[in-house]
């Protein structure tokens, strides 16, 4: 997993900025704060959310030697596309959004390696069995977890970013169509098609 002591090593090549003294700032404080340059605020948002986003980049790619590579460029990105984020939705929603479209230009339609599984994810992968049986039917039941992360990566860009934004990181159709760029409606077939395909897929 990219660790706060990395990215602060690739961070500290400008000038350092005025430490972060407030108790438990909010993340638009940390934005603000990081735009003022205070550079060690960025770190503070990377530890907050940096679990979130390598667990993304893992459920596109497999392994963790790419999800951490992964992960350490979506933070790169948001860092130097900071000045752009408006706020209108929150922080945690735009790395989302960032880590799918980059997830998706990296990989592309690659199956995942088969290394074995993070054990920090273990868990979340027997909950996609569970969670999803009574819209993919047995299919779900019967299958390895190994078995549908492959299937998974099988599926259509969006119907692949779908499935994993709303069985593994349980966010709500609302947030989903905030992240991928398009309307509830669109998530919701694309949700649905992802489950119908991914039986197809099961079966064979």
């Amino acid at each position: 997993m990219l660790t706060t002591r990395a990215w602060s090593r690739w961070i500290a090549s400008g000038e350092p900025g005025a430490k972060v003294t407030v108790t438990n700032p909010t993340d638009a404080e940390l934005v603000e704060s990081c735009l003022a340059g205070r550079r060690d605020s960025f770190d503070l948002l990377v530890e907050r959310h940096q679990r979130h986003v390598y667990q993304l980049c893992y459920r596109f790619v497999g392994n963790h030697e790419d999800a951490s590579d992964l992960a350490q460029d979506v933070f790169i990105r948001a860092y130097r596309g900071l000045k752009n984020f408006r706020g209108q939705a929150s922080l945690g929603t735009w790395l989302y959004r960032i880590g799918v479209n980059v997830c998706l230009n990296k990989m592309g339609a690659k199956t995942p390696k088969p290394h074995a599984l993070d054990p920090l994810l273990a868990a979340s992968d027997e909950r996609i069995v569970s969670q999803a049986e009574s819209a993919a039917d047995a299919v779900l039941r019967v299958e390895r977890a190994g078995q549908v992360r492959a299937a998974i990566a099988r599926l259509p860009r969006k119907q692949r970013a779908t499935l994993i934004l709303r069985v593994y990181h349980e966010l709500p159709h609302e947030q989903i169509a905030g992240i991928l760029g398009s309307s509830v409606g669109a998530v919701k077939a694309n949700f649905f098609h992802a489950l119908n395909n991914l039986k197809k897929l099961m079966a064979e």
